[in-house]
């Protein structure tokens, strides 16, 4: 009878201890070193996963599991790799059945605050919330969070999402490579500007900021409503990437079409100023015409390659009530598939616009911007405009994985 217990003991310890190997190779298929490359790998066919270990030799990689649906199952594994040209690495990847995952630095940040009108410091909110939904005849969901919506940052840039029909993307310009935006919440105290902190550097007003995505009524760009329900939500909070959604139940994007529900998810990989955007649809949108692009910037430069990338570079106040601070210089980009889109619209005093569609229910897009107060960017529109072209040919050839 011991001996008995003492084996099923012994094949429950193995079982809860499970754990699987595999090596997974990563070449740069480019002559230009590259750092923090995204590798992401699906866990669909590990079964469950708790923990994870990734090595490079004897040197451990920082790794992160995501539950990307919310089901309380990790669904992907994400490590950065950093290659010279040319060059291929293996990396080791060990999948644990139990325990939990690793801790490193974090080198992303994501928050999403309710408002709390009795803090006096416009910085000092802690009501941290995962999520939320609104109904679509909301008065005011604008002021229901603080910085007015999901914000999150790499050591390069920050973003924050207007909780509204225009979710538009508003920009945090940096002086130095770190995160910051816990401390500031987008809005930079006095102190913190003479410690060197960064602060909003961007005007947005209903133009599309930094590539919001809207509807078209075949003039111009039209604003998400009315919907149903809209929400945020925080899907990963790092320490490699942060991964946040926009969903607008609901949406009726044309009159004469059935409405649609659209989720749009932001995926921030840290050691990177760009954010990837997938917009996902409940229904075959083939035939829907939507439009995207970037705010043309008071007395902005334009450049475009005329195949779905378009920048800017410009100088503006930031924004309405902060004209405490002086103009600010950034530049912007928006890379999109040429497969997407419909037309690349001439420039009006708000936008340098795009018609886009896709067949089916998916489409992706990049997004970017520098602020010329860094120290560690881009200070001139050449500069800037030199850099999108190697910008572009990078996200047209990613790192090759194979596992």
């Amino acid at each position: 009878m011991k001996l008995i217990c003492l084996t099923m003991t012994l094949l429950a310890t193995m079982t809860a201890s499970a754990q699987q190997t595999f090596t997974v190779n990563v070449k740069n298929p480019l002559k230009t070193d590259r750092t923090d490359q995204p590798v992401v790998i699906s866990l669909e066919k590990y079964g469950e996963v708790r923990s994870a270990l990734v090595m490079s030799g004897s040197q451990e990689i920082p790794c992160q599991l995501d539950d990307i649906n919310l089901d309380e199952q990790y669904d992907e594994l994400c490590f950065l790799a950093d290659l010279k040209g040319k060059e291929q690495k293996d990396y080791t990847v060990t999948l644990y059945a139990d325990g939990e995952p690793r801790t490193y630095p974090a080198r992303v940040y994501a928050e999403m605050l309710m408002r709390n009108d009795k803090v006096k410091e416009k910085n000092k909110h802690n009501n941290y919330v995962a999520s939320l939904s609104v109904r679509g005849d909301c008065a005011n969901s604008y002021n229901l969070l603080h910085h007015h919506g999901v914000d999150f940052e790499s050591e390069l840039n920050g973003i924050r999402i207007y909780f509204d029909k225009r979710q538009t993307l508003d920009l945090y310009g940096k002086f130095q490579k770190r995160l910051e935006l816990e401390a500031t919440q987008f809005y930079t105290q006095a102190d913190q500007k003479q410690q060197g902190y960064g602060d909003d550097v961007l005007w947005v007003g209903n133009t599309f900021g930094l590539g919001a995505f809207r509807g078209w009524n075949g003039q111009e760009p039209t604003m998400i409503e009315p919907v149903k329900t809209r929400t945020q939500r925080v899907i990963a909070y790092g320490p490699l990437r942060t991964i946040v959604e926009v969903i607008d139940q609901g949406w009726q994007a044309e009159a004469d079409k059935p409405a649609v529900n659209m989720t749009l998810r932001y995926t921030q990989y840290a050691g990177h100023r760009d954010t990837d955007v997938d917009v996902c649809f409940n229904r075959d949108v083939e035939g829907y015409r939507f439009s995207t692009g970037i705010i043309n910037v008071k007395g902005s430069t334009e450049f475009s390659d005329k195949k779905g990338l378009r920048a800017c570079w410009g100088t503006d106040y930031p924004s309405t009530d902060t004209l405490k601070w002086s103009r600010e210089t950034v530049g912007l980009g928006i890379l999109l598939d040429e497969a997407n889109i419909i037309s690349e619209e001439p420039a009006n005093k708000d936008n340098y616009a795009f018609v886009v569609g896709t067949k089916g229910q998916h489409m992706t897009y990049k997004v970017v911007y520098c602020s010329a107060n860094e120290t560690f960017g881009y200070h001139s529109a050449q500069e800037w405009f030199d850099w999108l072209k190697l910008w572009r040919k990078e996200a047209e050839q990613p790192v090759i994985i194979k596992l």
